[in-house]
Protein backbone atom coordinates (compact mmCIF):
# COMPACT_ATOMS: atom_id res chain seq x y z
CA UNK A 1 0.00 0.00 0.00
CA UNK A 2 1.39 3.47 -0.99
CA UNK A 3 1.64 6.06 1.52
CA UNK A 4 -0.30 8.68 1.36
CA UNK A 5 0.68 12.16 -0.08
CA UNK A 6 0.26 16.05 1.10
CA UNK A 7 0.79 18.31 -1.29
CA UNK A 8 2.21 21.65 -1.32
CA UNK A 9 1.64 24.31 -4.17
CA UNK A 10 4.55 26.49 -4.68
CA UNK A 11 4.67 29.98 -6.58
CA UNK A 12 7.82 31.41 -5.48
CA UNK A 13 6.36 33.55 -3.03
CA UNK A 14 7.96 33.64 1.10
CA UNK A 15 4.57 32.15 1.72
CA UNK A 16 4.83 29.23 -0.48
CA UNK A 17 7.85 28.42 1.23
CA UNK A 18 6.40 28.79 4.80
CA UNK A 19 3.66 26.47 3.08
CA UNK A 20 6.26 23.88 2.18
CA UNK A 21 7.71 24.37 5.50
CA UNK A 22 4.49 23.39 7.23
CA UNK A 23 3.28 21.13 5.11
CA UNK A 24 6.60 18.86 5.27
CA UNK A 25 6.60 18.51 8.93
CA UNK A 26 2.95 17.31 8.46
CA UNK A 27 4.12 14.84 5.81
CA UNK A 28 7.06 13.93 8.74
CA UNK A 29 4.28 13.98 11.37
CA UNK A 30 2.25 11.52 9.27
CA UNK A 31 5.26 9.52 7.59
CA UNK A 32 3.56 10.48 4.08
CA UNK A 33 5.14 11.80 1.01
CA UNK A 34 5.14 15.23 0.03
CA UNK A 35 4.62 16.50 -2.79
CA UNK A 36 6.30 20.03 -4.32
CA UNK A 37 3.75 21.04 -6.94
CA UNK A 38 4.39 24.24 -9.25
CA UNK A 39 2.47 24.85 -12.13
CA UNK A 40 3.49 26.50 -15.24
CA UNK A 41 1.35 26.68 -18.18
CA UNK A 42 4.52 27.57 -20.57
CA UNK A 43 6.16 24.59 -19.35
CA UNK A 44 8.13 23.46 -22.27
CA UNK A 45 8.81 19.54 -23.20
CA UNK A 46 12.43 19.51 -23.05
CA UNK A 47 15.22 16.73 -23.59
CA UNK A 48 17.19 15.29 -20.57
CA UNK A 49 20.43 16.47 -22.07
CA UNK A 50 19.37 20.14 -22.46
CA UNK A 51 21.68 22.37 -21.75
CA UNK A 52 21.73 24.87 -18.64
CA UNK A 53 21.69 27.46 -20.85
CA UNK A 54 18.74 26.85 -23.51
CA UNK A 55 16.34 25.13 -20.33
CA UNK A 56 13.22 26.93 -20.92
CA UNK A 57 12.20 25.33 -17.64
CA UNK A 58 15.12 26.85 -15.47
CA UNK A 59 12.91 29.63 -13.56
CA UNK A 60 10.04 26.56 -12.56
CA UNK A 61 13.01 24.20 -11.25
CA UNK A 62 14.62 26.70 -9.26
CA UNK A 63 11.21 27.22 -7.74
CA UNK A 64 10.91 24.09 -6.95
CA UNK A 65 14.58 23.36 -5.84
CA UNK A 66 14.44 26.35 -3.31
CA UNK A 67 11.62 24.74 -1.45
CA UNK A 68 13.52 21.39 -1.94
CA UNK A 69 16.16 22.54 -0.11
CA UNK A 70 14.62 24.39 2.51
CA UNK A 71 12.70 21.52 2.84
CA UNK A 72 15.67 19.07 3.14
CA UNK A 73 16.90 21.31 5.49
CA UNK A 74 14.88 20.26 8.90
CA UNK A 75 13.87 16.87 7.14
CA UNK A 76 16.63 14.78 5.95
CA UNK A 77 15.05 11.68 5.29
CA UNK A 78 11.51 12.94 4.45
CA UNK A 79 10.38 11.23 1.34
CA UNK A 80 9.67 14.16 -1.46
CA UNK A 81 8.17 14.36 -4.96
CA UNK A 82 9.35 17.10 -6.74
CA UNK A 83 6.44 17.95 -9.63
CA UNK A 84 6.40 20.53 -12.25
CA UNK A 85 3.15 20.85 -14.14
CA UNK A 86 2.42 22.24 -17.55
CA UNK A 87 -1.30 23.55 -16.65
CA UNK A 88 -2.85 26.56 -15.06
CA UNK A 89 -2.34 27.02 -11.48
CA UNK A 90 -6.01 26.54 -10.45
CA UNK A 91 -6.70 23.00 -12.33
CA UNK A 92 -3.29 21.69 -11.18
CA UNK A 93 -3.89 22.41 -7.65
CA UNK A 94 -7.58 21.20 -7.82
CA UNK A 95 -6.73 17.71 -9.20
CA UNK A 96 -4.01 17.87 -6.22
CA UNK A 97 -6.53 18.22 -3.89
CA UNK A 98 -8.29 15.64 -4.81
CA UNK A 99 -5.63 13.28 -5.04
CA UNK A 100 -3.82 14.18 -1.83
CA UNK A 101 -4.80 14.04 1.73
CA UNK A 102 -4.87 17.74 2.05
CA UNK A 103 -3.85 20.60 0.20
CA UNK A 104 -1.22 23.16 1.33
CA UNK A 105 -1.04 26.91 0.03
CA UNK A 106 0.66 30.03 1.45
CA UNK A 107 -1.51 32.75 2.22
CA UNK A 108 -0.73 36.28 2.52
CA UNK A 109 -2.97 38.86 4.50
CA UNK A 110 -4.94 41.54 2.88
CA UNK A 111 -6.27 45.23 3.49
CA UNK A 112 -10.20 45.05 4.62
CA UNK A 113 -10.95 46.02 1.05
CA UNK A 114 -8.81 43.48 -0.34
CA UNK A 115 -10.19 40.63 1.64
CA UNK A 116 -13.95 41.30 -0.08
CA UNK A 117 -13.12 41.91 -4.11
CA UNK A 118 -10.03 39.46 -4.68
CA UNK A 119 -10.49 36.39 -6.37
CA UNK A 120 -7.33 35.22 -6.27
CA UNK A 121 -6.57 31.38 -7.05
CA UNK A 122 -5.79 30.57 -3.36
CA UNK A 123 -9.49 31.68 -2.85
CA UNK A 124 -10.72 30.11 -5.82
CA UNK A 125 -9.09 26.74 -4.75
CA UNK A 126 -10.11 26.54 -1.42
CA UNK A 127 -13.67 26.89 -2.58
CA UNK A 128 -13.79 24.11 -5.13
CA UNK A 129 -11.33 21.88 -3.59
CA UNK A 130 -12.85 18.15 -3.21
CA UNK A 131 -10.06 18.01 0.20
CA UNK A 132 -9.10 19.92 2.99
CA UNK A 133 -6.87 23.05 1.91
CA UNK A 134 -3.97 24.29 4.57
CA UNK A 135 -3.44 27.97 4.30
CA UNK A 136 0.03 28.88 5.78
CA UNK A 137 1.10 32.90 6.12
CA UNK A 138 4.75 34.30 5.31
CA UNK A 139 5.62 34.56 9.10
CA UNK A 140 4.31 31.08 10.19
CA UNK A 141 8.11 29.25 11.50
CA UNK A 142 8.19 25.65 12.91
CA UNK A 143 11.20 26.96 14.98
CA UNK A 144 10.31 27.89 18.58
CA UNK A 145 10.93 31.46 19.73
CA UNK A 146 13.94 31.65 21.78
CA UNK A 147 13.28 32.56 25.30
CA UNK A 148 15.29 35.89 25.13
CA UNK A 149 13.04 36.81 22.42
CA UNK A 150 9.85 35.61 23.85
CA UNK A 151 6.39 37.78 24.18
CA UNK A 152 6.41 39.26 27.83
CA UNK A 153 2.46 38.88 28.04
CA UNK A 154 1.43 35.42 28.81
CA UNK A 155 -0.11 33.56 25.67
CA UNK A 156 -2.54 30.68 25.84
CA UNK A 157 -1.37 26.99 25.37
CA UNK A 158 -0.79 25.69 22.54
CA UNK A 159 -3.98 23.64 21.45
CA UNK A 160 -6.20 23.34 17.77
CA UNK A 161 -9.15 25.10 17.39
CA UNK A 162 -12.19 23.84 15.66
CA UNK A 163 -15.26 26.41 14.58
CA UNK A 164 -18.40 25.11 15.04
CA UNK A 165 -21.62 26.22 13.04
CA UNK A 166 -24.12 23.21 14.85
CA UNK A 167 -26.27 23.60 11.31
CA UNK A 168 -26.13 19.82 10.33
CA UNK A 169 -23.55 17.35 10.58
CA UNK A 170 -19.77 18.29 9.86
CA UNK A 171 -18.16 14.85 10.14
CA UNK A 172 -15.25 15.69 8.26
CA UNK A 173 -14.60 19.04 9.92
CA UNK A 174 -14.26 16.94 13.72
CA UNK A 175 -12.66 14.16 11.90
CA UNK A 176 -9.73 16.20 10.40
CA UNK A 177 -9.90 18.45 13.80
CA UNK A 178 -9.38 15.62 16.40
CA UNK A 179 -6.98 13.82 14.28
CA UNK A 180 -4.80 16.88 14.04
CA UNK A 181 -5.31 17.48 17.91
CA UNK A 182 -3.81 13.80 17.84
CA UNK A 183 -1.14 13.61 16.29
CA UNK A 184 0.17 16.40 17.40
CA UNK A 185 -0.32 15.63 21.29
CA UNK A 186 -2.45 18.65 21.68
CA UNK A 187 -6.24 20.14 23.57
CA UNK A 188 -8.41 20.81 21.15
CA UNK A 189 -10.90 23.57 21.70
CA UNK A 190 -14.21 23.85 19.65
CA UNK A 191 -15.73 27.13 19.73
CA UNK A 192 -19.25 28.12 18.44
CA UNK A 193 -20.67 32.01 18.29
CA UNK A 194 -24.57 32.18 18.90
CA UNK A 195 -25.93 35.57 18.39
CA UNK A 196 -28.37 36.97 20.88
CA UNK A 197 -31.89 37.59 19.68
CA UNK A 198 -33.13 41.11 19.44
CA UNK A 199 -35.18 40.44 22.66
CA UNK A 200 -32.12 39.62 24.72
CA UNK A 201 -30.95 43.33 25.06
CA UNK A 202 -32.29 46.29 26.89
CA UNK A 203 -31.23 49.94 27.44
CA UNK A 204 -28.99 48.90 29.81
CA UNK A 205 -27.29 46.29 27.88
CA UNK A 206 -27.85 42.48 27.69
CA UNK A 207 -30.08 40.59 29.56
CA UNK A 208 -27.81 38.33 31.38
CA UNK A 209 -30.60 35.51 32.14
CA UNK A 210 -31.70 35.39 27.87
CA UNK A 211 -28.34 35.29 27.00
CA UNK A 212 -27.20 32.22 29.73
CA UNK A 213 -30.31 30.80 28.19
CA UNK A 214 -28.95 31.01 24.73
CA UNK A 215 -25.70 29.91 25.16
CA UNK A 216 -26.52 26.95 27.65
CA UNK A 217 -28.81 25.93 24.94
CA UNK A 218 -25.98 25.76 22.56
CA UNK A 219 -23.21 24.63 25.44
CA UNK A 220 -25.64 21.61 25.06
CA UNK A 221 -25.90 21.21 21.34
CA UNK A 222 -21.86 21.90 21.00
CA UNK A 223 -21.10 18.51 23.50
CA UNK A 224 -23.78 16.31 21.78
CA UNK A 225 -22.12 16.97 18.15
CA UNK A 226 -18.63 15.86 19.74
CA UNK A 227 -19.68 13.50 22.20
CA UNK A 228 -18.96 10.50 19.96
CA UNK A 229 -15.82 11.95 18.52
CA UNK A 230 -14.24 12.44 22.38
CA UNK A 231 -14.60 8.38 22.48
CA UNK A 232 -13.58 7.78 19.43
CA UNK A 233 -10.22 9.89 20.25
CA UNK A 234 -9.98 9.70 24.60
CA UNK A 235 -6.17 10.89 24.52
CA UNK A 236 -7.54 14.35 23.05
CA UNK A 237 -8.62 16.95 25.58
CA UNK A 238 -11.56 18.92 24.94
CA UNK A 239 -12.73 22.55 26.22
CA UNK A 240 -16.31 23.91 24.71
CA UNK A 241 -15.93 27.21 24.14
CA UNK A 242 -19.25 28.82 23.39
CA UNK A 243 -19.84 32.77 23.24
CA UNK A 244 -22.69 34.73 22.74
CA UNK A 245 -20.54 36.80 19.63
CA UNK A 246 -21.65 35.92 15.88
CA UNK A 247 -19.29 33.25 14.65
CA UNK A 248 -16.58 35.05 13.33
CA UNK A 249 -16.55 37.24 16.05
CA UNK A 250 -16.56 33.90 18.64
CA UNK A 251 -13.44 32.85 16.15
CA UNK A 252 -11.14 35.87 16.39
CA UNK A 253 -11.55 36.08 20.13
CA UNK A 254 -10.40 32.39 20.16
CA UNK A 255 -8.14 31.47 18.22
CA UNK A 256 -4.71 33.79 19.31
CA UNK A 257 -2.66 31.19 20.20
CA UNK A 258 -3.65 28.39 18.50
CA UNK A 259 -0.99 26.24 16.55
CA UNK A 260 -4.36 25.52 13.92
CA UNK A 261 -7.68 26.70 13.20
CA UNK A 262 -10.40 24.40 11.77
CA UNK A 263 -13.55 25.69 9.87
CA UNK A 264 -15.89 24.37 7.65
CA UNK A 265 -16.96 24.97 4.35
CA UNK A 266 -20.62 23.53 2.85
CA UNK A 267 -19.87 21.41 -0.75
CA UNK A 268 -23.79 22.33 -1.55
CA UNK A 269 -24.86 26.19 -1.29
CA UNK A 270 -27.12 28.74 -3.15
CA UNK A 271 -26.40 28.95 -7.19
CA UNK A 272 -25.59 32.69 -6.22
CA UNK A 273 -23.94 32.30 -2.65
CA UNK A 274 -20.05 32.62 -2.11
CA UNK A 275 -18.31 29.27 -1.97
CA UNK A 276 -16.58 30.53 0.95
CA UNK A 277 -19.09 31.50 4.34
CA UNK A 278 -17.91 33.92 5.87
CA UNK A 279 -16.30 32.52 9.32
CA UNK A 280 -14.08 30.80 6.53
CA UNK A 281 -13.16 33.81 4.75
CA UNK A 282 -12.68 35.80 7.44
CA UNK A 283 -9.96 33.08 8.66
CA UNK A 284 -8.47 32.63 4.67
CA UNK A 285 -7.86 36.78 5.30
CA UNK A 286 -7.30 37.42 9.16
CA UNK A 287 -6.00 34.53 11.46
CA UNK A 288 -2.30 34.62 11.96
CA UNK A 289 -2.04 30.75 12.77
CA UNK A 290 -2.51 28.36 9.84
CA UNK A 291 -5.87 27.99 8.89
CA UNK A 292 -7.36 24.38 7.49
CA UNK A 293 -10.94 24.80 5.53
CA UNK A 294 -12.65 21.55 5.81
CA UNK A 295 -15.70 20.68 2.71
CA UNK A 296 -18.42 18.60 4.38
CA UNK A 297 -22.00 18.56 3.26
Amino acid sequence: MEPESITVGLDGSVESLAAARWAADEAERRNAVLRLLHAWILLAAEAPDTPPDRDQNAGARQVVDRALDEVRAYHPHLQIIEDLVGSEAEPALLRAAAASRMLVLGSRALTAWESYVLGDVSLDVVGRAEGPVVLVRGGWSTNPTPPEFADPVPRPAPRIVVGMSLNGPCEPLLAFAFDAAASRGLPLQAVHGRTLPVHAYAPWGVAPGVAEEVTGEADGELRESLRPWCARFPEVPVQVTVLPESPTRAMVQTVPGAELLVVGRRRHHPPLAPRVGPVAHAAIHHVACPVAVVPHD
